[in-house]
């Protein structure tokens, strides 16, 4: 039954996202720890912690990590990874297939147009929603991410080393 859910659950977030891995997070945050209760709200922060540092798209990262957390095994994993995943390549292919023959259409191209705002509302939220007090354990958090934010923007540091001296960094602290 576990599998039945989690296949639904996210082949539901891949059906209603838009805009990718991080427009996903709130969604996934909504039916993972308020809907479902499969983890609470630190354990989804570190789960977005370790799906973002992991290579692969965010939202496929975040699926694995719950299915395997679910279930305790590598089939929960793929279960959800496939369901996440399965939307998304039923859209493309279907846009792709009708994008020649409806991409000089202007109700095409106004829809295309009216997801953009949709996307960056969705985005904002998880960005909002890994900010909140809940999630955000101290202020420590908050000057591991303003050294690392700046090391990567002014000192030029490749950040794969600023992903492994902020992971040590808090490894450290706490």
């Amino acid at each position: 039954m576990i599998y039945i859910q989690l296949f639904i659950t996210f082949f539901k977030i891949g059906l209603f996202t838009f805009g990718g891995g991080y427009a996903m997070i709130s969604l996934i945050q909504n039916e993972v720890v308020v809907k479902h209760q499969w983890v609470d709200a630190s354990s989804f922060t570190d789960m977005i912690a370790i799906s973002q540092m992991t290579p692969g798209p965010i939202g496929i990262n975040s699926a694995t990590y719950v299915g395997y957390s679910v279930t305790g095994n590598a089939f929960g994993s793929a279960i959800a990874t496939f369901a996440v995943s399965l939307p998304s390549f039923i859209i493309i292919f279907l846009i792709a297939y009708l994008y020649t023959q409806f991409k000089k259409n202007k109700w095409f191209d106004a829809a295309l147009s009216g997801i953009k705002p949709v996307v960056l509302g969705l985005i904002g939220a998880a960005a909002t929603l890994l900010v909140t007090e809940e999630n955000f354990i101290d202020w420590t958090s908050w000057v591991i991410f303003g050294v690392a934010f700046a090391i990567t923007q002014w000192g030029k540091v490749n950040p794969i080393y600023v992903i492994i001296l902020a992971g040590i960094a808090g490894y450290l602290i706490y």
